[in-house]
């Protein structure tokens, strides 16, 4: 969210202390502009020395016009994000096996055909709206372009079909663009906690060669007439089957090549990778390119160009049945992952749609690429008028959004009546009344509102995508049967035709901004750091994957803070930064010995980890790899949370309920079990803390002396500011924040062993306790140590 340095690390200034420039470590400096050490930490009786570090990972996803313009990206983004959203199955199932492997081929070969949409659909626009039909001789079009030039060969071809390979060519350069780690750890990944897979580099020269091969061979099916007839010209039709060659060669090898990154795939997997060497790249990415500049040059562009409807209708037919044949195989998959996986947990933990959420997904996906190539074509056509048609398969596109557009403001209606009704009349969050007791009214309608919005984004997801696929399903089937459509569907044409002209003319302007005004591209950067996350598996032509940077950094930092042996690292994380540290700690636990481990932990805020990526993702970042964490890490994971924050929400702890003026609730165990855990204990700041969880109120409750003040409600912002951040630090370090000046032993307890044990035992905590201490601390769109 363009978080700078300073007020990543809490400091009025921050200087650079290691990293590459992209990905940045920074300290709090001084005057001199020197590192300096951070705020003192009260634990165990005593002042503990503590250094604070930041990392900021904003370059990657934010900054510039090439990194705004990636918001075009976004439907290339979702049908990636699909791929990663398939629900889990067991090792070896003999039905469950097959089909996750034609779900992840069905995704890739929906990408294909998303990216063959993109390109023909420009083509529409330049080749056919501009080249052939503005730039005419004799039409009054662009009047500043001289007759002369008009008439010339190959003057309008080349303005048709430049465009068109450089817009291939700028997919080429961003599918090249990947994050290469300043530091080389070694990454060990294990099964069981958050995070596997996300491991191999995703750069795939295969993957990127089918998706630039079949832009080309659809744009010179374009030129050439289209997929349905066959030319009647030698050259045309030799033309034709080579380019359909092409295409059909990419399809096929999409479905074969089932681990682009190359980290586990098949043996025909790897065959049709190795089939794919540099040099034959080379020859089919060249060949492709002769043919569209053959066909494109040979051809005589007439008053229309004849292709463009069919072939932008067949793409848009293939990519409708693979994507309701990818609905039908999820179907078993989630029943098969219901049964093994999420089954026994409540009902608020199990992933969104019963696991199959990726449909829609990718659904929504497909139709926002496919309505923004069309709103495209609309908004120029009605740009330049002059009498411009379009093909004929863009009326039951503009009818299709207009009834979506129209469905969706009644049942946004609707939606917005019911939710405000619940809203006002609902009830729970006793747990509000505990940290509010003066004003529980107001804090109870805060919580409300925010835990509706947790509860029902994907609820949301869930209704654009059925309302744009039932406004798909009518218009396919209009233009199917040939059905007239009836006078009163002119006004919904026209109201999709606005829709459509609007939603590319918003991404745009929102682009525009983005780009000239750092701050206002915020609400794309948050889109950014979603999408960015996940490597490339089934779309190439996507922002690079930070995560693959990140995580070997700061696992990297963290072993070298390691090598004192007097040091604890905390790992810290708000919002999309909770997930990068769960992670690296993941990968920390991996690689480091059980003494090393014990000096470490991690603390979230703000954090998705329970509401959202486990629902989304569960088999990336599941609830029992995430249970395993936090057994691994014997209770040094802290969750701060507020009930107000309409973003991030507990992670250790559910089934809440107030008894007896405590607050009860099941989670995660620091032995590694999951159930009901003792009551919920009052900090001194009036924070109440269950299991791992930390709830702060908000407001703060009263300003203290010698600590920053932020008045009014937080929300999702700004949670080093409470008191109880720190406090869920030392926790996180394994030491005791309510300790006396005695010096009690560190936190959690210890569990007791033999007398001579018990000796050693004591004297290490003695040992650490002559130590300094240091911890890492983070922010949204930031991570630290």
């Amino acid at each position: 969210m363009g978080t700078d340095a300073a007020s990543l690390v809490t400091a009025v200034a921050a200087v650079d202390v290691a990293g590459d420039g992209v990905g940045r470590l920074v300290r709090p400096a001084d005057r001199l502009q020197r590192p300096a050490p951070g705020p003192v930490l009260r634990a165990e009786g005593r002042s503990v020395p503590r250094v604070v570090e930041g990392y900021l990972w904003g370059a990657m996803t934010s900054g510039g016009w090439a990194k705004a313009a990636w918001a075009l990206l976004f439907p290339f983004s979702l049908a990636n994000m699909a791929h990663w959203m398939l629900p889990p199955v067991p090792a070896g199932h003999r039905v469950g096996t097959p089909l996750l492997a034609t779900a992840r081929a069905l995704v890739r070969v929906a990408a294909l055909l998303l990216t063959a949409l993109l390109v023909t659909q420009l083509a529409v626009v330049t080749l056919d709206l501009v080249a052939v039909q503005c730039l005419a001789p004799g039409v009054d079009c662009l009047s500043w372009v001289p007759e002369r030039a008009r008439a010339a060969y190959p003057f309008r071809q080349a303005v048709g079909l430049l465009p068109v390979l450089a817009a291939v060519f700028v997919l080429h350069r961003i599918s090249r663009v990947r994050w290469a780690p300043d530091q080389r750890v070694r990454q060990v990944v294990r099964e069981d906690l958050p995070g596997r897979r996300l491991v191999a580099d995703p750069d795939t020269p295969s993957l990127r060669l089918l998706h630039l091969v079949v832009g080309l061979a659809s744009v010179s099916v374009l030129v050439l007439g289209g997929p349905v007839e066959v030319p009647e010209d030698l050259l045309a039709r030799v033309l034709w089957f080579a380019a359909l060659g092409l295409a059909g060669l990419c399809l096929l090898a999409a479905l074969l090549l089932d681990d682009p990154r190359g980290a586990g795939g098949s043996s025909l997997d790897d065959a049709v990778r190795r089939a794919f060497s540099p040099l034959v790249r080379r020859v089919l990415l060249g060949l492709a390119v002769v043919l569209l500049a053959t066909a494109g040059l040979t051809t005589p562009l007439a008053v229309e160009v004849a292709g463009t409807g069919p072939t932008v209708e067949v793409v848009v037919a293939l990519l409708c049945g693979v994507v309701v044949l990818f609905g039908v195989v999820l179907l078993p998959l989630a029943l098969i992952g219901r049964r093994a996986y999420w089954a026994a947990r409540p009902r608020e933990q199990r992933p969104w749609a019963g696991g199959w959420m990726a449909a829609p997904v990718l659904s929504f996906g497909v139709l926002l690429g496919g309505g923004f190539g069309a709103g495209l074509a609309i908004a120029v056509g009605q740009l330049i008028g002059t009498g411009t048609r379009l093909p004929a398969g863009y009326e039951p596109v503009a009818l299709l959004w207009g009834a979506a557009a129209a469905l969706g403001v009644v049942v946004g209606a609707v939606l917005g009546v019911v939710a405000g009704v619940r809203l006002l009349r609902g009830s729970g969050y006793a747990e509000a009344g505990l940290l509010h007791p003066d004003r529980p009214a107001d804090a109870v309608r805060a919580w409300r509102i925010a835990g509706w919005q947790r509860r029902n984004l994907h609820r949301v997801v869930l209704v654009v995508s059925s309302v744009l696929t039932a406004g798909a399903a009518g218009a396919t089937s209009l233009r199917l049967t040939g059905f007239t459509s009836p006078w009163w569907a002119d006004a919904l044409s026209a109201f999709g035709v606005l829709a459509l002209g609007a939603l590319a003319g918003m991404l745009l302007r929102a682009v525009y901004n983005a780009a000239r005004q750092p701050a206002a591209g915020r609400k794309l950067g948050v889109i950014a750091d979603l999408a960015s996350f996940w490597p490339r598996d089934a779309h190439p032509a996507v922002p690079p994957c930070y995560a693959l940077k990140v995580v070997p950094e700061l696992t990297a930092r963290v072993v070298e803070h390691l090598k004192d042996p007097g040091t604890r690292v905390v790992l810290t994380g708000h919002s999309q930064g909770s997930l990068l540290v769960a992670v690296t700690a993941s990968r920390l636990l991996a690689v480091l010995p059980q003494r090393d481990v014990e000096r470490i932990g991690v603390v979230t805020a703000g954090s998705q980890l329970q509401w959202a990526y486990p629902r989304a993702f569960p088999s990336i970042v599941s609830h029992p790899s995430l249970l395993n964490l936090f057994g691994a890490l014997n209770g040094r994971w802290r969750s701060v949370c507020r009930g107000t924050d309409p973003i991030g929400g507990a992670v250790t702890t559910w089934a809440r309920q107030v008894y007896d003026g405590g607050l009860l609730g099941t989670g995660y165990r620091p032995d590694g079990t999951e159930g009901p855990l003792t009551a919920a204990a009052r900090s001194p700041h009036g924070a109440l803390v269950l299991g791992g969880d930390h709830f702060v109120p908000d407001p703060m409750a009263t300003p203290l002396p010698g600590r920053r003040w932020t008045p009014g409600t937080l929300a999702h912002g700004d949670y080093p500011a409470d008191p109880e951040w720190d406090r869920a630090v030392a926790m996180a370090a394994g030491l005791n924040p309510d300790a006396s000046e005695r010096g009690d032993l560190a936190w959690p307890p210890r569990p007791a062993g033999s007398p001579k044990e018990e000796a050693l035992q004591d004297k290490d905590v003695k040992d650490e306790r002559a130590q300094p201490k240091a911890d890492i601390a983070g922010d949204e769109g930031t991570v630290a140590t």
